[in-house]
């Protein structure tokens, strides 16, 4: 087999101009197409050069369709309408596809998984493997302690990051929920503000924290009478994220049609 191809989508943001840089770095993997926001003034631009890797001789352009028949895969860090959309190109190209977009509602990740079904798809929050870590230590943490202890997430991430809670924060709460049995859409709130009463005993808190350049840190604490457990994660560079995508892609070219998670990537389970 030659080199896997990859069409990066999102070549202009931060998080595709990582992984073009990381993938131009990597054996056996070159970057065949790169697709950003119609209207963009990156359209045109070399996306080597963007990522400071040096001129690759791809030009950044603003459809999927016209450069997708050159991949083997298609790496997607944008937002939930543009990822839709992508995602049935994909479908219709027969294409492989990494999803790292976070922020769909309930109606649109119901589209998406009918999607997904019909092409090797890897879709999480986060492809950190210390996420994935983290996400197993707190089911068993939450399984571990029970309804005696309080369970609070506090997210932080930069001040551009346009959703929130971070999608991670919420694998979080189904991960916790998950251990206490309970439902996180019966439990679940985001924030406080006025008088609020006593906290519930099964309330499961979300908070999302946004400033400066924080590449994201997640903490879910579990707080009893006496004693308080927090699990902490600190991304330090968005590498990390760029990592676990790539390690993604490579899976799927062997990969059997289906929405797959990135613990199964991992650790070959769900």
């Amino acid at each position: 087999m030659g080199d896997i191809r990859v069409v990066v989508d999102g070549a202009g943001g931060r998080m595709g101009r990582m992984i073009t840089a990381t993938v131009e770095r990597e054996a056996g993997m070159s970057v065949v197409g790169a697709v950003d926001v119609a209207g963009s003034p990156l359209i045109g631009e070399d996306v080597g050069t963007l990522a400071g890797v040096g001129a690759n001789g791809v030009p950044v352009v603003d459809a999927l369709a016209s450069v997708v028949d050159e991949a083997d895969v298609v790496i997607e860090f944008t937002l939930p309408e543009a990822t839709l959309a992508n995602l049935c190109v994909a479908v219709d190209s027969g294409k492989r596809m990494v999803i790292a977009t976070t922020g769909f509602d309930a109606d649109q990740m119901a589209e998406l998984d009918v999607l997904a079904a019909r092409i090797p798809c890897v879709m999480a929050s986060n492809y950190s493997i210390g996420v994935s870590a983290l996400t197993k230590a707190v089911t068993l943490m939450a399984k571990t302690l029970g309804d005696d202890y309080d369970i609070e997430i506090i997210e932080a991430h930069h001040n551009q990051k346009v959703d929130a809670p971070s999608g991670t924060a919420v694998t979080l709460l189904h991960a916790a929920a998950e251990g206490v049995r309970r439902s996180a859409d019966d439990v679940a709130i985001y924030g406080r503000e006025g008088i609020v009463g006593a906290r519930p005993p099964k309330e499961i808190a979300v908070h999302a924290i946004r400033g400066g350049d924080i590449v994201g840190d997640h903490t879910v604490m579990f707080a009893g009478m006496g004693e308080r457990v927090e699990l902490t994660h600190r991304a330090q560079s968005r590498q990390t994220f760029a990592n676990g995508a790539i390690r993604a892609a490579r899976w799927l070219m062997t990969a059997a049609p289906g929405k797959h998670s990135f613990t199964k990537v991992l650790f070959g389970e769900e």
